[in-house]
């Protein structure tokens, strides 16, 4: 599943953004300074502290949440990539005559996951070839029933191979599910719009000294810009520079292994 917005120009406009409101909020704090009485700046600190903390949750929560995902999925390609396996190997069970037509079904249905995945983002290329696995899916589960009940095949087949058959089809409807779990788009929009203002009220702060400090402004714009660009990125890792490529070459071994 695609992003809201791409990463990479997230992480820009929020940059951007913050260095146009720290100094909008510098600007504004050298024309109060004059007039800012003592308590008023007690005051401002405190709310300071009490939204730059907010911000800090946001972005802590949003990240901890994205990388759970994250690994979620990556789990999920290893449960996957074992369920194929436990079932191809399986087959075994069943009569020698019908273990060829099936170990074919098997090569096709894994190219066809491993095709889903290469798709992606694009949702809509990825969701015509699982409709394409779903079909294959349905033809090793018919073929498989038949070829239980022959004469040839282990008696134990039908208890062993429909379980495993099962849990290879139940983990793709859990993959599928765990694509399209994301936080709304409105939590990327509220960290979007308390970044804004923190960098506001920084620049106010900052007002205290005519010299700008390019290291701090910096410093703070552009560590809060990549934090915000790996969020993004962690969070939908079919685009940007984390990917689970790694993850799938598990599948990869396995179909290697079907040859």
């Amino acid at each position: 599943m695609k992003p809201p917005i791409p990463p990479g120009l997230f992480a820009l406009l929020f940059l951007f953004g913050m260095l146009v409101l720290m100094e909008i909020g510098r600007q504004a704090g050298i024309r109060r300074s004059s007039k800012e009485t003592e308590a008023e700046r007690a005051s401002l600190g405190t709310i300071e502290g009490a939204v730059f903390a907010l911000f800090g949750l946001l972005m802590a929560f949003t990240f901890s949440g994205a990388a759970s995902r994250f690994n979620e999925k990556r789990m999920l390609v290893a449960e996957e990539a074992n369920t194929i396996e436990t079932a191809y190997l399986r087959l075994r069970l069943l009569d020698k005559q019908a273990q060829p037509g099936l170990q074919e079904l098997f090569r096709h249905y894994l190219d066809s996951r491993l095709e889903t995945y290469h798709r992606l983002p694009n949702m809509e290329a990825a969701e015509s070839e699982m409709a394409r696995s779903k079909k294959i899916q349905e033809e090793i589960w018919t073929n498989a029933i038949g070829a239980t009940r022959l004469s040839g095949s282990n008696p134990a087949a039908a208890w062993l191979l429909m379980p495993a058959l099962n849990n290879m089809i139940d983990v793709t409807t859990t993959r599928a599910m765990a694509l399209q779990t994301h936080p709304p788009t409105i939590i990327y929009a509220l960290l979007f719009g308390l970044g804004l203002i923190t960098a506001l009220l920084a620049g106010y702060g900052m007002a205290c000294t005519r010299q700008r400090v390019w290291l701090h402004i910096f410093g703070f714009t552009i560590v809060t810009a990549i934090v915000a660009y790996v969020i993004l990125d962690v969070e939908y890792p079919r685009t940007g520079l984390f990917r689970l490529g790694a993850a799938d070459e598990v599948l990869v071994k396995v179909r290697q292994g079907m040859n």
